[in-house]
């Protein structure tokens, strides 16, 4: 499904993917996609959440909740 939610992007999204394509060993992670299918939906709204959460007042310092993310994302076999 994220494959022909690909084909509905505009051009600047199908630029910056194409962009990833050429220099990444990987493909772009489907979170990704979904941020520039509706940025004014979800893309915009979630990227505001996480910079909070990541770099918001807290106990905790920036790198001790990035070492979090990567060991939840390690746990859940996702890409970090």
């Amino acid at each position: 499904m994220l494959l022909n939610l690909e084909a509905s992007l505009g051009l600047r999204a199908q630029a910056i993917l194409r962009g990833i394509r050429l220099v990444s060993p990987t493909a772009p992670v489907d979170i990704l996609k979904v941020f520039l299918y509706k940025p004014h939906y979800f893309g915009n709204p979630f990227c505001g959440l996480a910079q909070e959460l990541m770099r918001g007042r807290s106990d905790w310092t920036v790198g001790e909740r990035e070492l979090l993310g990567a060991y939840v994302s390690a746990l859940n076999h996702c890409v970090y």
